[in-house]
């Protein structure tokens, strides 16, 4: 069930690859595994995933823990400043950076280890009450900020889209999310590049990857329904 799962997905990355004129090789797919059992995250694995995504640091690094050393994890949640230590250096990238003074703590926490932590920075698009991100108004000036600090990079940009019925709804916020990517990277800030595009989940990873995206988080499609009830 998910080795088919995750073919359709692939297909679905392809073809929107396709429409865009643009080739596969420039969309990362991330398994989203929150909530799901280790066994599950074997099996697409096992299929030829090496890129998951997780919400909660304790989950991450328990699973890191039980799974192949070759995985490339991803922070996608909201990142407290308390749990940084946990995951510096053992995460390829956290995407969910809102604030300043989360990047002072992943940059010092990053020194003592002696290591570069790579990161995109969260932008809430559609400024959605219920969710964390920084305003598009401000997020040049806090991609300036966090450039200056040691240890930590800036190699792009994360959104989450509204959870709509029409996926076509949030083309426009994607939109404006590329556009942003574009206006910081014409800025040609040390220590900051636009490579990357974090944008797009299971209801409108196509539109995403329309409109540029080079990352989609992609969980429900794969593993099916989440369950809440157990980890």
């Amino acid at each position: 069930m998910l080795v088919e799962n995750l073919a359709q997905v692939q297909a679905q990355i392809r073809k929107a690859c396709q429409t865009a004129g643009r080739t596969e090789s420039e969309v990362t797919l991330i398994a989203v595994s929150k909530t799901k059992p280790v066994s599950m995250l074997e099996e697409v694995y096992q299929a030829g995933i090496r890129e998951f995504g997780e919400n909660k640091v304790q989950e991450l690094t328990q699973k890191q823990a039980l799974l192949p050393a070759d995985i490339r994890w991803h922070m996608i949640g909201h990142l407290q400043r308390n749990k940084v230590k946990y995951i510096v250096g053992t995460v390829a990238l956290i995407h969910s950076v809102d604030s300043l003074r989360l990047a002072e703590e992943i940059s010092s926490q990053a020194a003592k280890r002696q290591i570069c932590q790579d990161i995109l920075v969260e932008v809430n698009i559609a400024m959605e009450e219920s969710k964390f991100g920084i305003a598009r108004e401000e997020a040049i000036a806090l991609v300036e900020e966090i450039a200056r600090l040691p240890q930590i990079r800036v190699c792009g940009l994360m959104t989450i889209a509204p959870f709509v019925e029409n996926p076509e709804e949030n083309r426009l916020y994607f939109r404006k999310m590329r556009e942003l990517s574009v206006d910081i990277a014409r800025k040609n800030i040390d220590n900051v590049s636009m490579d990357i595009l974090s944008m797009g989940m299971t209801g409108d990873y196509t539109v995403a990857i329309e409109e540029g995206a080079t990352m989609v988080r992609v969980g429900t499609g794969i593993f099916g329904e989440r369950d809440y009830q157990t980890k």
